[in-house]
């Protein structure tokens, strides 16, 4: 089953009753309920937003991400819940034990992935993905030759002009970019932990400040997904930088998108969960293959 996003832009009081979550309209006094077990992602923007601590814990128990936006408008956090697999600790375990053979083996396939999701992306725009498909060829166990950062040089100056770099806090569109991923991550740290998978311990990301280190990983082929959205809204509106409410709704459109797995279409969303529960089969060595999505627009 799909689950829902919710997105609060504007003042609510949130509380919960009988499994429902409660909201009331602050500037209207409009009331009106949700059942939080068709909820998989909320996003909090507003700053006068308040909430119970019931429907926190009741969020919680349904496995609902909650991502918290800063003083920018930005997401910032995602409160997960705890105990999110029966086999949790089991494949806490494996994930502290994996050797550095077969983490960099995963790697490796993740990076192909990505390259390969990066080519189709540009070739289903009218554009030559041609040198990216070589450098698939190219990647190594663990990525040793570098092809991952080689390849985005030239794959973002053919998505988006030669003149565009990829930055944090880069020009147009990077905000854009910035603010798909940070949704993005999010999804991928609730399918890790729905899959008994603590986010924190990456195969390849290792920033000791970095809590989603594993997220990061496995989010990579999926970030095509983002990249296609991100096109469409420059090619409508020119290069922007601003994230309005419209822009914003079409970003979180990408947990919904129909995505290519195993020869079977299915929402970006549920995909994720496929893909972890595949990294867990990995881990554990039931399986030795991570099942990534084809993109295909």
């Amino acid at each position: 089953m799909l689950k829902r996003t919710l997105f609060f832009g504007n003042p609510y009081h949130i509380s919960s009753g009988l499994n429902q979550m409660k909201l009331t309209d602050k500037s209207s006094g409009e009331e009106r309920s949700v059942p939080v077990e068709d909820l998989g992602f909320v996003v909090f923007e507003h700053p006068q937003i308040t909430f119970t601590q019931g429907i926190m814990r009741l969020l919680a128990e349904n496995k609902v991400a909650v991502i918290f936006c800063d003083k920018k408008y930005h997401p910032s956090s995602v409160l997960l819940h705890l105990d999110g697999n029966l086999l949790q600790t089991k494949r806490f375990r494996s994930q502290v034990e994996a050797s550095e053979p077969l983490k960099k083996n995963l790697w490796q396939q993740t990076v192909k992935q990505k390259l390969s999701n990066q080519a189709a992306l540009l070739q289903a725009n009218s554009r030559d993905g041609e040198a990216l498909l070589y450098k698939v060829r190219q990647v190594k166990s663990g990525d040793s030759t570098k092809e991952e950062a080689k390849g985005a040089s030239i794959y973002w100056k053919r998505l988006f002009g030669s003149g565009f770099t990829r930055e944090r806090f880069g020009e147009a569109p990077n905000a854009l970019l910035n603010y798909g991923y940070a949704i993005l991550r999010a999804a991928t740290a609730r399918a890790l932990s729905g899959s008994g998978l603590h986010p924190t311990l990456g195969i390849h990301h290792k920033n000791q400040f970095n809590s989603f280190c594993l997220a990061d990983d496995i989010m990579e082929p999926y970030r095509p997904y983002v990249d296609q959205l991100v096109l469409d809204l420059t090619e409508e509106y020119g290069r922007v930088n601003e994230l309005n409410k419209d822009f914003k709704a079409h970003l979180l459109g990408v947990l919904s998108m129909d995505v290519a797995l195993e020869e079977k279409r299915s929402p970006l969303m549920v995909a994720l969960s496929l893909t972890t529960a595949s990294l867990a089969g990995c881990l554990d060595g039931s399986r030795r293959k991570i099942k990534y999505p084809e993109f295909a627009c």
